[in-house]
């Protein structure tokens, strides 16, 4: 897995998955955010980490027992504890959220290990409890039933997809109020380093329209006036 740098991390901690998204259909990626997926606390911190998969299949009955969790290599208990600290576990449910892809107990662990929080595009059981934790988990709903009722956990740190989007083991995931997205683990120094200045950019922007600023000219940035009130901004504000 790419290791991602802590310079990197902590600048993707202060940007948008909006602004990053903008940032990757630049370079022509289109299918980066993780869809129907929300946050399960609406104050959960800011979600960065590299990827760590689990992919379900459909279960079938014979091999998906109430015992299988006895087996100490089961996949869904093996990647809740092999996922490493300051990595993402992100889990493939095949959007299907009518059986939990884990509970509170699960995720308690990984907040307790030093991952970074967890992904899932189907549900959660004890949802209510996992918000609560202060712990970045995303998830499309809530679901009591065990996730041996429909999923069986089958791999670990294999590409999959989740909510759509491709996610290859190290990608870099970024999370926030308005859901999650998947930066290629290639780009996601250049990707940090841009969403950084864009975001600078748009603070600018927000304060000039909330003066009553026409938004002609000023973004995108055509008028020669605009860059030149930028850079005084940028001097005046330290960014």
């Amino acid at each position: 897995m790419t290791k991602l740098s802590d310079a990197t991390r902590n600048k993707l901690k202060t940007v948008s998955t909006a602004t990053v998204a903008t940032a990757l259909f630049k370079r022509g990626f289109r299918i980066q955010m993780i869809q129907d997926v929300h946050p399960l606390g609406p104050d959960q911190p800011v979600l960065v980490g590299e990827a760590f998969t689990l992919r379900y299949m459909p279960a079938r009955e014979d091999l998906n027992k109430i015992d299988v969790f006895r087996d100490r290599a089961h996949p869904q208990r093996k990647a809740i504890e092999d996922c490493p600290a300051g990595s993402v576990l992100v889990m493939d449910s095949r959007k299907d959220a009518r059986a939990a892809s884990a509970g509170a107990i699960l995720v308690t662990r990984l907040m307790q290990r030093g991952c970074a929080g967890v992904i899932t595009d189907g549900g959660f059981r004890d949802s209510a409890e996992i918000a609560k934790l202060g712990f970045p988990a995303f998830h499309h709903r809530p679901s009591a039933p065990t996730n041996l009722t429909l999923h069986q956990a089958i791999e670990i740190n294999v590409p999959i997809g989740c909510g759509d989007a491709p996610v290859f083991p190290g990608d870099v995931i970024l999370g926030d109020s308005d859901g999650v997205i998947v930066i290629p683990a290639h780009l996601a120094d250049e990707i940090a380093d841009e969403a950084v200045e864009m975001t600078a950019f748009e603070d600018f922007v927000t304060e000039e329209v909330g003066r009553g600023r026409s938004i002609l000219g000023l973004y995108p940035a055509t008028d020669e006036q605009t860059p030149k009130d930028f850079a005084a901004w940028r001097k005046k504000n330290g960014r």
